[in-house]
């Protein structure tokens, strides 16, 4: 290829595709990343050279300036696990003199979407990043990670991202809770869950399953329901109708919010807690202790998580060698009994 006006065509899309190879490796290729061993690096480059390609001076500018700032993407604040989650995050971005701008997509996907497009242009040096719960399309988390930005997940993750990922175990946590309540005597349990797709859902959903096959219990598709994520009344009333239809003897309540929204629903029916009902509820909220009753929980750490997610963005982004999407780490959560799940005297 020696038609000038041909070479300006070729692209670093162009050398993926007669590479077969991802644009984040040739981006990476170029940049003498130590992600990307020798032997790739250097048919990259040959192949670059036999096609006459030109980096663009404008996109390379970008991607070797430093903004000194990440990026918090992260589904909601009020929540008490993303809140614990920045104080860790924070702890590391204070010592490497960073700031972080934390970006709130109240868990839509189109707002994820408008915050990555607000991000391409070279605000920010790297992400760490909670999914929307109803983003099914990655392709602007693909695009900007092509684009040589980093990305780091915590909690819920992407798992077709190939990239760091730090998360709790949680089946083993779902199974954990379900297995209390089955020890404290509870046969028919519900699973109150939210609207949406993230892996996190999905797993402790065959954790609860897990549990009671090993009771030899069968998981009635009857006994999960699905709420707005979202504390409104329409979730205090469809979980009402739910429990008056199926009528559960104990409750697994999967995010935070819907631990309210259970009590709510128990004190309207004038159902006792826990004598006509136990609950066990996913949260980190203070004040799960002070509620009547006290409300027994899976805590999570969520400091821990969001501090490791930080660490090892700092690490790629200083230039140790690691390589993010070999990174995925699991944290152990842990039950918290209290009274919400007690046996009554």
């Amino acid at each position: 290829m020696t038609d000038g006006s041909k070479s300006n065509k070729v692209n670093m899309k162009t050398l993926a595709k007669v590479l077969n190879v991802s644009i984040a490796t040739i981006s990476k290729a170029l940049r003498d990343s130590h992600d990307i061993g020798d032997d790739t690096k250097q048919r990259v480059i040959e192949t670059a050279r036999l096609l006459h390609y030109v980096p663009n001076p404008y996109a390379s500018s970008l991607r070797k300036r430093s903004s000194n700032t990440i990026a918090i993407v992260i589904p909601e604040i009020a929540d008490s696990f993303f809140s614990q989650a920045i104080n860790g995050i924070e702890s590391i971005v204070d010592i490497e003199k960073y700031h972080a701008l934390i970006y709130l997509t109240h868990d839509s996907y189109e707002r994820e979407k408008q915050m990555f497009n607000d991000m391409s242009s070279g605000r920010v040096d790297g992400i760490l990043m909670s999914v929307a719960s109803n983003t099914e399309d990655i392709s602007h988390i693909q695009d900007l990670q092509q684009a040589g930005v980093p990305i780091v997940f915590f909690d819920r993750v992407c798992e077709d991202i190939p990239t760091a990922k730090i998360k709790t175990d949680d089946f083993n946590s779902a199974y954990m809770a379900t297995s209390h309540l089955l020890d404290q005597g509870c046969k028919n349990i519900s699973l109150v869950t939210i609207e949406g797709y993230p892996s996190i859902l999905q797993a402790r959903e065959e954790g609860y399953k897990k549990a009671l096959a090993e009771r030899n219990i069968e998981a009635n598709e009857g006994n999960s329901i699905s709420c707005s994520n979202k504390y409104t009344n329409e979730n205090i009333a469809a979980l009402k109708d739910h429990i008056q239809k199926i009528k559960p003897d104990g409750i697994i309540a999967t995010v935070e919010h819907l631990a309210t929204t259970t009590y709510l629903a128990c004190e309207e029916l004038k159902l006792n807690i826990p004598d006509d009902i136990k609950v066990v509820c996913f949260t980190n909220q203070i004040t799960a202790s002070i509620l009547n009753p006290p409300l027994t929980t899976i805590l999570q750490p969520a400091y821990e998580m969001g501090r490791k997610a930080a660490e090892l963005l700092f690490d790629h982004l200083t230039g140790k060698p690691i390589q993010l999407e070999k990174e995925n780490i699991v944290l152990p959560s842990k039950l918290v009994v209290r009274n919400s799940t007690r046996i009554p005297d």
